[in-house]
């Protein structure tokens, strides 16, 4: 067996300009001219808090402003991090210790790679790429950390670095006879290996394809290897997978990919052979090898990058991006939602007291149909007919707002040509079509997958399918006019939704004032005189407000 530890294209690392640097960044592999890269990336919390301290810890400041200073730096994080008796500044953050823990984990991200190389030079069983994580998810295990460094004394003649960089060549030694690449795989959560995929710049749709990928390789694995007694004894090392296993992983891909539960994004796609299973599971373990846990961001990357902020981000500047992105179309928003509320009050102006009655009554103090018709002395479907007709009455002014007819055509055109294969699943309209995707016959979802997902020309699409030309362009414009009917149903819906929950916040509202201004509540035993007199009330207000304008 070829030796896999290969020194030749182990990625030099690069130095760090300063004593800071050292504390607030991680390295990260990368690739440049298809050769491996490290490069040194910021951690924006731990930056932060490393300038804190230079702020308003004098003696900090003093040994960071002097050169060659990284091992005294790095004894002051580890007594923060190991010593409970020291007290405890004002200005210090309340997770003083971990964030110590996490500056040392940045420190020694250096002897991870040395560690790694040594342990490599010795041994032919794996990667240089998996003896680096082995390191660096001990680091991250800060239960296993801060034991390493309450065990170093300051007499020993080794330096803390050399301490730190022995215990890490025995801790890769002991864990790599059971350590695999390919268990690191199959263990992670589709959770988990989402976020590491986008933090390595993989985009949808080749995110979503490699982690449905993934669940078919883990079977297939599984059951060829890892629990076939034949191959594999329990407690051994788990053994590489063979160009079989890949190509049987492909087939049951291609297999499941229409099924309904599949992605949007893999049945848009094209069907794949056992090369391309092997390339895309070597994808994910690269980028779960580069995202180890002590380096994994508060908040979701995904909802981040869905928002359009990369890097990492505390919940400070979380808090801002959201601002700073609300601003830029909130001006929009506050507009329709001004638009929306004045058209509805408007229509309200219209009606007459007996049917603000029953909406005060229906909506503002929660009566069923049944209850309103025996408050009111009539029937439940004059109830019902008379709620429908002013419903109807504010759908039209709804509708006129938003006016669908004029911009859903064009939306699906575009969304089939730009989207299909990646549909933003933060947009509740792209998530309705990708429904409705699933609505259309066999044929035109076919048709579709092959136009817009694989981007086949029309002609191709017949000879394939075995059509006549027209008959092709026939089901796409088909499918096209179905999607903008089920939009429009589903914004029709949107729409009902939105003016019931309106005038369940405008009737109970006006049921609350008034109700506080006479001192009386609607909630609990109260009587039906109770309710009437707050009622009565409110119908002064609303028809006397009416009169005013």
């Amino acid at each position: 067996m070829p030796n896999p530890f290969n020194q030749e294209i182990i990625p030099r690392l690069p130095e760090r300009r300063d004593n800071a640097e050292n504390f607030f960044t991680y390295l990260i592999l990368a690739t440049r001219n298809r050769r491996p890269v490290i490069q040194w990336q910021n951690h924006a919390e731990l930056k932060r808090n490393f300038e804190l301290y230079q702020k308003c810890n004098q003696a900090f400041s003093q040994l960071c402003s002097q050169p060659n200073q990284t091992k005294n730096i790095a004894e002051f994080w580890r007594q923060i991090a190991i010593d409970p008796s020291l007290s405890v500044q004002d200005w210090e953050p309340e997770n003083r210790k971990t964030l110590a823990l996490q500056h040392l984990a940045s420190y020694f991200e250096k002897d991870c790679y040395y560690a790694a190389i040594e342990v490599g030079s010795k041994s032919s069983d794996c990667f240089w790429e998996e003896y680096l994580y082995c390191a660096r998810v001990f680091i991250c295990n800060y239960e296993d950390f801060i034991k390493l460094l309450q065990s170093y004394n300051v007499s020993y003649q080794a330096s803390l670095d050399t301490y730190v960089q022995q215990s890490l060549i025995k801790t890769i030694q002991a864990s790599i006879s059971k350590f695999s690449r390919w268990r690191l795989l199959t263990h992670e959560s589709d959770k988990y290996l989402r976020e590491a995929l986008q933090r390595a710049g993989n985009q949808e749709p080749n995110i979503s394809q490699f982690i449905f990928a993934r669940k078919y390789f883990k079977q297939v694995y599984r059951f060829n290897k890892v629990n076939n007694p034949a191959i594999r004894k329990p407690g051994q090392k788990w053994p590489n997978p063979d160009s079989e296993d890949f190509q049987a992983a492909a087939e049951c891909y291609n297999a499941e990919k229409y099924l309904p539960s599949a992605p949007h994004e893999v049945s848009a796609g094209l069907s794949i052979n056992g090369e391309q299973m092997q390339a895309w599971m070597k994808i994910c373990i690269a980028a779960l090898q580069n995202y180890p846990k002590s380096i994994k961001p508060q908040y979701s990357i995904e909802a981040l990058q869905e928002q359009g902020y990369e890097g990492f981000l505390d919940k400070s500047q979380l808090e801002n991006a959201n601002i700073a992105k609300t601003k830029n179309s909130g001006t929009a928003i506050r507009g329709l939602l001004n638009r929306t509320d004045s058209a509805l009050r408007k229509q309200l102006e219209s009606l007459k007291p007996d049917q603000h009655k029953i909406l005060l009554l229906y909506y503002g103090a929660g009566f069923k149909q049944k209850q309103l018709a025996i408050h009111l002395n009539l029937n439940q479907s004059s109830i019902s007919r008379r709620l429908d007709a002013i419903n109807i009455q504010l759908l039209q002014a709804m509708v006129e707002i938003s006016q669908p007819h004029q911009w859903v055509t064009d939306y699906v055109f575009e969304w089939l040509h730009k989207n299909f294969r990646a549909p933003l699943h933060s947009d509740l309209i792209q998530v309705a079509l990708v429904q409705a995707i699933k609505e259309l016959e066999s044929e035109e979802q076919e048709v579709l997958r092959l136009r817009y997902g694989q981007q086949v020309a029309e002609e191709k699409i017949a000879t394939e399918l075995g059509m006549d030309l027209l008959a092709v362009s026939a089901i796409i414009s088909q499918a096209q006019q179905k999607l903008q009917a089920n939009l429009i149903k589903v914004l029709n819906t949107w729409v009902k939704e939105y003016v019931e929950t309106w005038l369940v916040k405008f009737y109970q509202a006006q049921i609350s004032a008034t109700g506080r201004a006479l001192n009386l509540s609607v909630t609990g035993k109260d009587t039906p005189q109770i309710i009437e007199s707050i009622v009565q009330e409110c119908l002064q207000t609303l028809m006397s407000c009416k009169k005013g304008e």
